[in-house]
């Protein structure tokens, strides 16, 4: 909140062949209380820039610490896990393109999914880009949290309040002049939490002419929301 003191603290845990992993941490600390609490732990994987053809090949990380060894290893496994997810999710979706429509969905009261759908547009310019002249991930993070948040108050009425950010990937760069189309949808609901699937397509003048998209980036946005005493509130249940 407004007076609080944010720490952030971010260092390599691991360095792979060409990329590595960079744990993030962020603290808080009440200055009138002196409370200081953690509110959110990340991993960002980076992959070094190419200089000419050639790709930079990383030197190993100095392993200073009990932490540091502990954060080493786990670092090789939340690789292979995010590895693994993306190949579980090309399956699943191969799968239910052979299958068809085959889902049907009987429930009194359920909203539809129609009436959550946002849609959203920005245009890249130079303080969204960094010194590559490719749009922040930061920016379009904060974009599509803004519009991922709007399709979760369609349901609860209320302000939802972002609980974690699942599988957020680049699939490709955007730069300074693109048109970032953002398409927020709820996907499903779960008693007291909300996913929100955002999807964000990049077009450069030609591209937006022709009607020709560069997906450029997904993810899955998971809200909750309170009451005035901190209750957590229900969802409705959806209809897709």
């Amino acid at each position: 909140r407004v007076g609080q003191i944010i720490t952030i603290k971010a260092k390599v845990n691991r360095a792979f062949k060409t990329s590595m992993e960079v744990g993030i941490k962020v603290t808080v600390q009440d200055i009138l209380t002196n409370v200081e609490k953690v509110v959110s732990v990340a991993y960002a994987t980076y992959v070094a820039k190419p200089v000419g053809a050639g790709k930079i090949e990383l030197e190993p990380v100095k392993l200073l610490s009990t932490e540091d060894h502990l954060e080493y290893t786990l670092a090789i496994e939340r690789r292979r896990i995010r590895l693994g997810y993306e190949q579980v999710f090309q399956n699943l979706m191969q799968e239910s393109d052979k299958e068809g429509d085959y889902y049907t969905f009987e429930e009194e009261d359920a909203v539809s999914t129609d009436l959550t759908h946002v849609q959203s547009i920005e245009l890249v310019q130079p303080p969204h880009a960094n010194h590559h002249g490719n749009t922040f991930g930061g920016q379009i993070m904060a974009w599509m949290e803004t519009v991922a948040s709007i399709s979760a108050s369609r349901l609860c009425r209320s302000y939802p309040i972002l609980k974690s950010v699942n599988m957020f990937k680049f699939w490709g760069p955007s730069v300074v002049g693109d048109r970032l189309v953002f398409n927020a949808i709820v996907n499903n609901t779960f008693q007291n939490s909300v996913e929100v699937g955002v999807r964000v397509e990049a077009y450069n003048c030609e591209e937006w002419i022709k009607d020709q998209a560069r997906h450029i980036n997904s993810a899955f946005l998971i809200f909750n929301t309170v009451n005035d005493k901190g209750e957590l509130l229900t969802f409705p249940r959806i209809k897709p």
